[in-house]
């Protein structure tokens, strides 16, 4: 095998959704049917030409520097599609071949009105969400390489030799579910040989084709699993790369580990046979080990120096510091850039002090090239990059607004108090709570309801000023009298306002803060083609407004929603934790010492609140899972100070007001005694797609409301009364009925009206009928 050197500089991937997000609507307008599959493919075809167009401008090498990263929707359902490892209920999506096509891709990935899609969890530690492969012991792997081949394709025509990109076949079986019917003790990496099959055959065709690399990406490698044991898994890292590594028809192997530190499974990794090998220096430190790995025969380094999981501009000096006397190595970021916006420079609106803080992906290009030429060169080929970092970090040091005594002072004199995360016990608060006079298994939904083109074109009108606040608040009254009509209507139990006033569920608090910015063309995706725009938390954090306490916002939108009904009306906040994981949060102290700032701040408005007379406060914190480090022994302190965070800002209520919480798309049975430590009076969590499997890990000392979601709103598809009341039933048997809550699986905006109201009669039927199965035994 001739192998050609690997380039200097690289990354792990790069956004797909497109500059100004062209693959989120050519997608949407082919779901919607206002698109054919040739434009659609055309639009497919422009965004990765304008990708590659740009990152070869920015000066990485046309062979191999650039992965082919492109995904329609999601890395692991490609990867699923390329081994055509399709579950047996979604038979019907494969073509006459029985392959799955690019329409049977997209039924997985949304659901059929007969088929729920495949389940959707977070992405590691970030808040990136992939989709679940559902593997038995009867599934077939069978090679279906016709999407990578036209990503090469397109590439080639462009006059770039890209690398695959490929899931690595540990992490896509780590993160694979059984599929229904098979064994209680059927795991599905047990079909790992059958998997590498298919492997060594895409290497050889990749061998046809004439590439040189190709990349595996085996973050599961860095992560501790309940349900492999860790020799275990350094036994098959070995074994799974000494077997592809002796394949004789191959490209040479590049090996990936984002997201943390490879540990016990660095050395078998190292020594498998892979000739290229990336280490995260960002998530992990290897300082010790870097020199070593640099050195060993047949093996070459690539160091994930630049971040690619946060826009702070890299300290160049310091980064060089720690690569000093390694030679030979490659620069990359430390995971791919998917997490992070395009380009900082289309940000016109940020005001300049602050955009000389930051690099978005294509900066971190740029960084990574200056390092490795520094790393090639030495430091003084780039003097004048490295001051320009310096002095940006310096002045961001110093910056108005960075630090605030007064709110640092305020945070310590609030946290040493005795009690400041401490409420009464659950039962005391029931019984203060009872004058809400909820029946069994009350109904509600979890905030927001859809965010409509009419909503959308008022608020850009507003931000335009071609209507006045005045116009714009008349307007989003409307909404709001319509929403608690239209639950009033339906005949839900706990209601809410609909949040038509919010452009996001963290930006709007970001809006409201000081120590935040925002961007206009921040995009990230989060799945699919659901793109955010992560807030800057670059200062320390309280309301806006006089004072350290700041002004209420949300007060004024919910009295006014509470004035319409005498049903209660729940309070919708998102909590700190998920307010810190859904924005990019700054890099200069510990997170604990910024999640404190957000609380209090938080605390501020729902004690405006309760002045106000809302007896329901909800309080979201979906990304409390996401943040879990994914070694245990880093666990334990994570999860005190993301506890505290949400109780700090939770505890000073009265014990009449009734805290509720919500959580989704993690794997939330890993950390239920945390959620139990929230001590949130009403607990709802995702569940529909997993079927309430985690409700089998309900402790039995769990003695608070939950609300195990049973409807998939991410799904377009309308639940029926039958599937609801399944569930309902299901959840009966492991939680009281008077403990039990039903519910959707997260809020509304996504999803339109007529599937709304259909979706939710359905789910207040289904609960009637449940309470009086209930009552008659």
């Amino acid at each position: 095998m001739s192998v050609q050197n690997f380039p200097a500089a690289t990354m792990v991937g790069y956004p797909r959704i497109g500059r100004h997000r062209e693959l989120k609507k050519a997608v949407e307008a082919f779901w919607k049917g206002t698109a054919n599959r040739s434009e659609l493919d055309a639009q497919v075809a422009e965004v990765q030409k304008v990708n590659l167009a740009r990152l070869t401008e920015l000066g990485l090498n046309a062979d191999y520097a650039i992965p082919a990263s492109f995904s329609h929707y999601d890395q692991v359902l490609d990867t699923l599609r390329l081994v055509n490892a399709v579950p047996s209920r979604f038979a019907d999506a494969l073509d006459e071949r029985g392959i799955l096509p690019l329409e049977g891709y997209f039924d997985l990935a949304r659901g059929t009105q007969d088929q729920p899609a495949l389940e959707m969890t977070k992405w590691f530690d970030t808040n990136y969400h992939y989709l679940v492969p559902e593997v038995g012991a009867q599934t077939s792997f069978e090679l279906n390489p016709e999407e990578l081949f036209a990503q090469l394709d397109i590439a080639e025509e462009q006059g770039v030799r890209v690398r695959p990109q490929i899931v690595g076949p540990i992490t896509f079986l780590a993160l694979a579910k059984a599929e229904d019917g098979t064994a209680p003790d059927f795991e599905p990496l047990s079909r790992l040989d059958d998997l590498l099959a298919v492997y060594e055959e895409l290497l050889t065709q990749l061998t046809e084709r004439g590439m040189q690399w190709v990349q595996f990406d085996e973050p599961a490698l860095v992560a501790d699993h309940q349900h492999i044991d860790a020799a275990r898994l350094s036994e098959l890292v070995s074994s799974t790369y000494g077997r592809l590594s002796a394949h004789s028809r191959r490209p040479a192997l590049f090996v990936t580990s984002p997201y943390g530190d490879l540990a016990q499974n660095l050395e078998p990794l190292a020594q498998s046979g892979i000739e290229a090998l990336h280490v995260d220096s960002v998530s992990a430190d290897y300082s010790d080990r870097l020199q070593q790995l640099a050195e060993q025969n047949g093996l070459h380094l690539v160091v994930g120096a630049v971040s690619g999981r946060n826009i702070w501009r890299t300290d160049l000096r310091q980064t060089l510091k720690e690569l000093e006397g390694l030679k030979g190595i490659s620069i990359a970021t430390s995971t791919s850039l998917q997490h992070v916006p395009h380009d900082l420079n289309l940000e016109e609106s940020l005001r300049e002090d602050l955009k000389s803080w930051l690099a978005f992906a294509d900066q971190k290009v740029v960084e990574v090239l200056t390092l490795a030429r520094a790393v090639l060169e030495g430091e003084d080929a780039v003097a004048a990059e490295i001051a320009t970092a310096s002095d940006a970090l310096a002045q961001r040091e110093k910056s108005e607004g960075v630090r605030v005594q007064a709110i640092r002072e305020r945070v310590q004199e609030v946290t040493a108090q005795s009690g400041a995360f401490e409420r009464p016990t659950a039962s005391e608060r029931q019984q203060a709570q009872a004058f809400l006079n909820l029946p069994q298994i009350p109904t509600t939904t979890i905030g927001s309801f859809p965010q409509t083109s009419d909503i959308r074109k008022q608020r850009a009108a507003f931000r335009a000023g071609t209507i006045t606040e005045s116009e714009f608040d008349g307007f989003l009254r409307e909404e709001i009298a319509s929403v608690i009509a239209l639950q009033e209507e339906i005949g839900l139990d706990v209601l809410v306002h609909g949040e038509a006033e919010r452009n996001d569920m963290v930006q709007y608090f970001a809006e409201n803060f000081e120590g935040f910015d925002t961007t206009v063309h921040g995009w990230v995706q989060s799945y699919g083609s659901r793109c955010t725009r992560p807030s800057i938390l670059w200062g320390d954090v309280k309301r806006s407004g006089e004072g350290l306490e700041g002004s209420a916002f949300t007060v004024p939108w919910i009295s006014y929603a509470d004035s319409l009904t005498e049903k209660p009306v729940k309070g919708m906040l998102t909590g700190p934790v998920t307010i810190l994981a859904w924005s990019f949060v700054r890099d200069d102290q510990p997170r604990v010492e910024t999640a404190h700032q957000v609380a209090l701040a938080l605390a501020d408005e729902i004690a405006d609140l309760e002045k106000a007379g809302i007896k329901i406060i909800q309080v979201d914190e979906p990304a409390l899972r996401e943040l879990l480090p994914l070694r245990a022994a880093e666990q334990p302190e994570y999860l005190k100070w993301s506890v505290g965070s949400f109780r700090l800002a939770t505890s000073q209520v009265a014990d009449s007001t009734q805290i509720h919480t919500h959580l989704c798309y993690s794997e939330f049975n890993e950390v239920f005694e945390a959620i139990d430590g929230l001590n949130a009076d009403v607990t709802s969590i995702e569940a529909a797609r997993s079927r309430l499997e985690l409700l089998e890990d309900l402790p039995a000392t769990f003695d608070r409301g939950i609300g195990p979601g049973v409807w998939d709103i991410h799904s377009p598809r309308v639940p029926s009364v039958e599937e609801i009341r399944s569930l309902l039933e299901q959840a009966v048997d492991s939680v009281a009925p008077d403990h039990l809550w039903s519910n959707p699986d997260c809020g509304l905006k996504t999803r339109g009206y007529e599937e709304t109201r259909a979706s939710l009669v359905n789910l207040v039927e289904a609960t009637r009928a449940v309470r009086e199965q209930v009552a008659k035994k």
